[in-house]
């Protein structure tokens, strides 16, 4: 049933909980493509050991992202959900694709950067090869769109860039995949320093929304985030938090900027924070509840797991096959 549908890959990191960002950003997108492509949706544990973590935390946070995944709407029946270390070709695709990302290209990646900053004491080579793996991740399902935020253009870039490559030397091996960025929520900032993205390793709690807040918390924070010294209700120079929440506002009520400016005229920050905050918890009112039911059935996300790697390691292994037999290696088993 899905042979003739293109495929979507993303992948979500089981590496802190989730974000207001994550949610608007990528993974309320997700389900949108559930009818009319064949979706695969992993959490990338592999990814996250590039910074150290606590094993029991990790495994928690493994079960807790894939029952995020279904509370924001994914379907297993739709939807291949996985865990990207149940399916080993991720790995095993990833060292080939070393071989076929130049030293350069990865110095040059941002995030490397970014990361070994904070990281001073653990600038590992899988921070510095992450690319390679993510490309990995997409290529092996012969993708051809990934849902994408702003911070991972990059990387996707350099996925199209080693397949182009490959493709190059061995002839057409790899689809090249093409990034969809929502226009309307590509990024969702900082409550306490709107200049930069919200992050869920943010330590300030205040700068942060999490899908699991309570709706106290939710409004709370949004009553403490930074504006500036106006008082009007329109984006301009200077006013980056205002820019902030009115995209958010608008992201959560399918509003356009122009006309939550037009709602709020004339009426001051207190009342448009309360706003704001009201309408994101309303928004992940349900989300909150569904999560609950599922992460408390861990045999049912077991048995999710498991369906899903499997899934997953078949289509893999077509791929694998295909590359193998280009690199020049033996298969006698």
């Amino acid at each position: 049933m899905f042979q003739d549908k293109k495929v979507v890959f993303s992948g979500v990191q089981p590496s802190g909980s989730l974000t207001l960002g994550n949610y608007l950003g990528a993974i309320k997108n997700f389900s949108a493509f559930s009818d009319e492509y064949r979706c695969y949706y992993c959490v990338v544990d592999m990814h996250a050991i590039t910074v150290r973590q606590n094993p029991a935390e990790l495994r928690r946070r493994t079960y807790d992202t894939l029952a995020l995944y279904m509370a924001c709407g994914l379907d297993p029946e739709k939807n291949v959900l996985f865990v990207q270390s149940h399916v080993p070709a991720h790995a095993e695709l990833g060292w080939i694709l070393d071989c076929y990302t130049m030293f350069g290209e990865l110095s040059r990646m941002t995030q490397f950067k970014d990361k070994s900053a904070k990281n001073a004491d653990n600038i590992n080579a899988g921070l510095f090869t992450y690319p390679s793996l993510m490309a990995a991740d997409i290529l092996l399902y012969q993708t051809e769109l990934v849902p994408v935020g702003v911070d991972q253009k990059q990387h996707l870039e350099l996925s199209r860039d080693i397949a182009n490559r490959f493709n190059g030397v061995y002839g057409d091996t790899f689809v090249v995949p093409e990034g969809y960025i929502p226009q309307t929520t590509a990024k969702i900032m900082s409550l306490a320093e709107p200049s930069k993205k919200m992050s869920k390793s943010d330590p300030n709690e205040n700068a942060v929304i999490r899908i699991l807040d309570d709706r106290d918390t939710i409004i709370r924070k949004f009553k403490r985030a930074v504006t500036d010294s106006g008082c009007e209700v329109r984006r301009g120079e200077g006013k980056e938090g205002i820019e902030n929440l009115i995209s958010i506002y608008g992201a959560v009520t399918g509003k356009n900027p122009d006309d939550v400016e037009a709602e709020f005229d004339g009426r001051g920050y207190g009342d448009f924070k309360l706003a704001v905050g009201e309408a994101v918890a309303d928004s992940l009112e349900n989300v909150r509840s569904e999560f609950a039911r599922l992460s408390a059935d861990k045999k049912y996300l077991e048995d999710i797991m498991r369906k899903g790697s499997a899934e997953a390691a078949r289509a893999a292994m077509r791929t694998m096959s295909k590359v193998k037999r280009k690199v020049g290696f033996t298969d006698v088993r």
